[in-house]
């Protein structure tokens, strides 16, 4: 069974990467975590969103 993200550990997940000083693009994001990619774009419209909610632009 898999676990499925809350909305809010999916932005401070995002806030996390940005704070480690990963890449938080798409393509990245969804190749190195395509966990957290499949979860943000389950409770956001869109990963532009997921990352507007997270106060990253």
């Amino acid at each position: 069974m898999e676990i499925t993200l809350g909305a809010d550990e999916v932005i401070s997940r995002i806030k996390q990467l940005q704070l480690n000083g990963e890449t938080i693009s798409k393509k990245q994001v969804k190749q190195n975590d395509p966990e957290l990619m499949r979860n943000a774009l389950f409770y956001f419209p869109s990963w532009d969103h997921a990352l507007k909610n997270a106060e990253i632009s």
